[in-house]
Order: C-alpha cells, then sequence, then structure tokens
C-alpha cells in the first residue's frame, strides 16, 4: 500500500496522565502500518508527503483516535451470543415465556434453544426448569445477563447429565430437598459446566464462525486489539484456524489470559498454570505480538446482583456472607508459580473483600513490574486505589456494569453507605493505578463509545430519558475515559511500545469517529472507519451502501 498522509483531523494526541484539555494533532502519516510522522500540516510535512509519494487522505474534520483496546472480553462466548435469542427487553416471566415460545416455532431445525440476557429481577428471584418446560421439548438454556448464572429447563438438564454430578468447587447446581436439579445452576457451575458443554456442542466450524463475528464486530466498534480473559484449548483452536484461514493475520492483535479452574488440590491447580507456562513459551511478544498467550485469570468471587460477590459485611437484606472462591493460601500458590514465569495474573473481585485478598495476594506473591491486574473492583474500600498504584496493579474496569438501570437493587443488597463506594474508577486513576478498560462481552454490550459515556456520565445508556446517576464524584474525563480504552489497555499487556497511541513508530492502529469533544455527543458518535497496521479494516460509509 503506497504511504498516506491523513489531514484535516482532529488527531488525538493525549498522553497517559494527563487529566486536562485534550491535544490534537492537524495530520498523520503512514507508511508500512507505521506512522511515520504526526504533528503540524506544515510545509515541511507537505514536502516529505510528496517525497514519499504518498496518497493525500482528507478526513473531513473528523476526530482520530489510537484503535480501542477491548481490555477485557470473552471473544468465543461473544460470538456465539449474537446467535442468541435476546431477553433484555422482558419484564416478568410471562414476557420471557411468550419470547421464547415464539422463537421456538420461528427456529424448528435448531438442537436447544439458547437465550441470554435475563436478570432475576424478571422473574421475582425464580428460576426453576418447571417454569420452561412446556414451551419447547428441546434442550432451552438462558444465561443471565451476567453470565453467573444459567437456567435451564429439564431437557437441559439431562443433556449436561447432572443428575448425578457434583458442585464443582466455587459453584453450585440447585436442588430441591429430593436431591434432584431444579434448574439453576450459578457461578463456577456455569464457567465449568455449562460453558464447556455449550462449545463443545457447537462443531469446530461454528466455533470459528462464532469468533470471526465477534471480531468483525469489535472491529465495527473501532477495536484493533483485544485481551481475552476465559482463554483455553478449545477457543485457542478456533483462533488459530481463523489465523491461518486469514493467512497469518488477523484484524487486531489478541494478548490472552489463560483459565484456571479452582481443583481443590495444590498439585491440580498448578498443573493448569503450567499448561499456560508452556502456551507462553511458544505465543509470546518475541514468536507472534500480535498473537499472545500473557497471563493467567481466576476467579475470587461472584456478583453483587447473586449475593455471590464476597464483601467484608454481610449483605445488607439477607445477611447473607459468602466466602472467596479461593483462599488465600490456594491462590498465592497459583501466583507464585504464574509470577515467577513470568506470566501476568489477572484476578476477578467484584466484592470488597474479594478486592483486599486479590490486592493482598498480588502484593505478596507478585513481581510489580510484571503489571498485573484486577478485574472490575466494583465495591473497593478507601485506600484501594492508592494500594493498587503502589503495586503496580492495572485496575481493569467494565463502564457498562455501572450504568445505574442495572443497579436497582443495589441499595437494598448493599445499603446506601456502601453504595457510596461503587465503581470508584477516578479515585484510582487520581492514586496512579494504570486503568485499562473493557466491555466483559458478553456480559454487557461491547460498543465502545456507549459504555465511555457511563464512565463519563455515569447515567445510564440503557435508559437515556433517565436523570438518575451512580456515584457521579467516581466519573473520568473524556480524556481519561479515551486514554483507558486505548493506552491503558495497551500498557497493562506491554504492548503501549507498539500501539495504544498515535506516535511516530507506533502501528498505524486507529480510528475515526464523528463527535463534539464531550461526553454527551457520545451518545451519538460513530465509528467512521476502522484502520489496523494501516490497511482500512472497517468502513460504515460501505455498509451503508
Amino acid at each position: 500500500m503506497a504511504p498516506t498522509l491523513f489531514f484535516n483531523g482532529r488527531f488525538f494526541a493525549l498522553q497517559r496522565g494527563d487529566n486536562g484539555s485534550a491535544e490534537f494533532e492537524e495530520c498523520m502519516l503512514v507508511e508500512d502500518g507505521t506512522i511515520k510522522y504526526i504533528g503540524y500540516y506544515s510545509d515541511d510535512a507537505k514536502q516529505l508527503a510528496t517525497t514519499k509519494g504518498a496518497v493525500i487522505h482528507d478526513l473531513g474534520g473528523k476526530i482520530v483516535l489510537p484503535g480501542f483496546i477491548d481490555g477485557h472480553v470473552h471473544i468465543l462466548l461473544m460470538g456465539q451470543s449474537l446467535r442468541k435469542l435476546k431477553l433484555e427487553a422482558c419484564v416478568n416471566l410471562e414476557d420471557i415465556r411468550n419470547t421464547i415460545k415464539a422463537y421456538a416455532k420461528q427456529h424448528p431445525a435448531l438442537p436447544r434453544i439458547r437465550c441470554g440476557g435475563w436478570m432475576e429481577f424478571m422473574t421475582d428471584g425464580k428460576a426453576e426448569a418447571s417454569m420452561l418446560d412446556d414451551l419447547d421439548p428441546r434442550p432451552i438454556y438462558i444465561d443471565s445477563r451476567d453470565l453467573h448464572s444459567c437456567w435451564c429447563n429439564s431437557a437441559a438438564i439431562k443433556e449436561m447429565a447432572l443428575e448425578t454430578m457434583p458442585d464443582p468447587v466455587g459453584g453450585k447446581i440447585y436442588r430441591n430437598g429430593k436431591g434432584e436439579p431444579t434448574g439453576l445452576l450459578s457461578e463456577a457451575a456455569c464457567v465449568f459446566l455449562v460453558w464447556p458443554h455449550l462449545v463443545k456442542m457447537a462443531s469446530p466450524r461454528e466455533r470459528v464462525e462464532a469468533v470471526d463475528d465477534a471480531i468483525k464486530a469489535l472491529n465495527a466498534v473501532g477495536c484493533t486489539g483485544f485481551v481475552e480473559m476465559a482463554m483455553d484449548s478449545i477457543l485457542w483452536e478456533a483462533l488459530e484456524t481463523l489465523r491461518e484461514e486469514r493467512g497469518g493475520q488477523l484484524p487486531l492483535h489478541i494478548a490472552a489470559h489463560w483459565f484456571i479452574k479452582p481443583t481443590g488440590s495444590t498439585e491440580g491447580d498448578i498443573a493448569q498454570v503450567d499448561t499456560a507456562i508452556e502456551m507462553s513459551r511458544r505465543f509470546n511478544m518475541l514468536t507472534t505480538p500480535d498473537f499472545r498467550i500473557v497471563g493467567i485469570k481466576l476467579m475470587c468471587d461472584g456478583v453483587v446482583d447473586s449475593c455471590t460477590a464476597a464483601l467484608l459485611e454481610p449483605y445488607t437484606d439477607t445477611g447473607s456472607s459468602p466466602i472467596t472462591v479461593w483462599t488465600p493460601e490456594a491462590l498465592g500458590a497459583v501466583i507464585r508459580r504464574a509470577d515467577r514465569a513470568h506470566l501476568q495474573c489477572a484476578l476477578h473481585a467484584i466484592g470488597d473483600a474479594a478486592v483486599k485478598l486479590a490486592i493482598d495476594t498480588l502484593s505478596q506473591n507478585g513481581t510489580p513490574g510484571l503489571r498485573h491486574r484486577i478485574e472490575h473492583l466494583e465495591l473497593t474500600s478507601p485506600g484501594d486505589g492508592a494500594r493498587l498504584a503502589a503495586a503496580g496493579i492495572t485496575a481493569s474496569i467494565q463502564p457498562a456494569h455501572a450504568d445505574p438501570a442495572l443497579l436497582k437493587a443495589w441499595q437494598s443488597l448493599l445499603g446506601k453507605e456502601r453504595c457510596g463506594r461503587a465503581f470508584a474508577y477516578r479515585e484510582f486513576a487520581e492514586a496512579g493505578a494504570n486503568l485499562s478498560i473493557g466491555s466483559d462481552s458478553p456480559t454487557a454490550p461491547w460498543e465502545v463509545l456507549r459504555n465511555l459515556y457511563t464512565a463519563t456520565t455515569r447515567r445510564s445508556i440503557r435508559e437515556l430519558d433517565s436523570a438518575e446517576t451512580m456515584n457521579p464524584h467516581f466519573s473520568l474525563s473524556l480524556c481519561q475515559a479515551f486514554s483507558a480504552a486505548t493506552y491503558g489497555s495497551a500498557y497493562a499487556c506491554f504492548a503501549e511500545g507498539w500501539t495504544g497511541s498515535l506516535q511516530k513508530g507506533l502501528q498505524a492502529n486507529f480510528l475515526t469517529i464523528d463527535m463534539d469533544w464531550t461526553p454527551q455527543s457520545l451518545i451519538q458518535a460513530r465509528v467512521c472507519q476502522t484502520w489496523y497496521k494501516g490497511q482500512k479494516i472497517f468502513d460504515a460509509a460501505k455498509l451503508a451502501s
């Protein structure tokens, strides 16, 4: 491809840590997939472009940002979710039943019916197979919006052979007084039983197509990279196959964390880490910099809505006090093994007790320079931001989960005082911790601009007419949000030396957007083009035509 001079745009040049006004450059010269110049549209810049025989590309005044890097995504599940029946619009059991019944009638050839977006309040906290059994004889699987629960009918229970299956470590198969499964599974029972079962039920080709669909969806919202947070051999095989079919090059870069399941034994836990170590020796920054195994991922707790997030004080309404998935001793052993092999550790921690465990364990057993990370950090204690910064731990956050429309039960679950500590993003940033923004798709929408609206306004993107906010004092500035979705995510996986910002010498990974530079404009903002290594990989104008 000939060198290209992009001009008549506003090229975002702000660097990490600057909370002031945005700074923009006037033009950018790209050659061989690399940024050769960025700065003023001066006579020298024009002469350089002429000397190189550059194509001139007028951007029509659009804003140019570094390519987004989704800092936390589940790419295969996201791809599969694109074909699920969506239940987000349902408000009660009758809505859910009618929606599923109509869908089943319209899709008689499907071997099973998969749904997503259910929330427990829609069914008054109940989820039993008997509520679904008369709708269709095929297996029905309904994922909760956060993917931490799965509600299924009797045919699905039989298909998974749950009748005699014990509860996995950290999970639960709900049963009646006779010990029979009732149709609800939560936490590790979803992660270790339902997800693998449904992935295996899909053919290898279906898995490859699902991943391909998800990558195209990410490209369309401006992503030129992502961090996968539940890697296993089945997903890696699908990604490798797709990469080979594309001539060894995917239209984005991938950094993956191998998922570690608690086994109840140090030997079993460490064996999984050793698999990740071996994979990272084959796929790393030196061998395949855009297709890497960078670390491991562990779950320390569940989620607030199902009262499985681990809290320092009991839940306000139920008085329950769930423990963390991992004991400090077991978690420490896994972290030490991974850290000594230079793997990055990512710990899912939503409740303040889980966050404390995660910070304590990483601080005591991890190497600060390895840029370990904590995922979600939804309820934290004062001072946690400073502890993150001191230990060099990245705060990996997902603003879509801070949408007030999704948090209506939080005050009754946590009480007003604890709710005032939720999603303390600004506190993390001001303490000096690196922020990485991701979607956590498919548990949440992957549209980056919409998610950044919630990050910067703390208002709902789902209920635009609502004036309700969630702790606006913890909101991020527009510059902070865009930096966390680009540079912050690159820094978190040691990629800032070649991507994540618009600088001379870095890869030409960028997007153009049509918007005013205000948080409110993110509602209507749209991605016009996405470029990866100097190649256009998405064009909204062509899609429209």
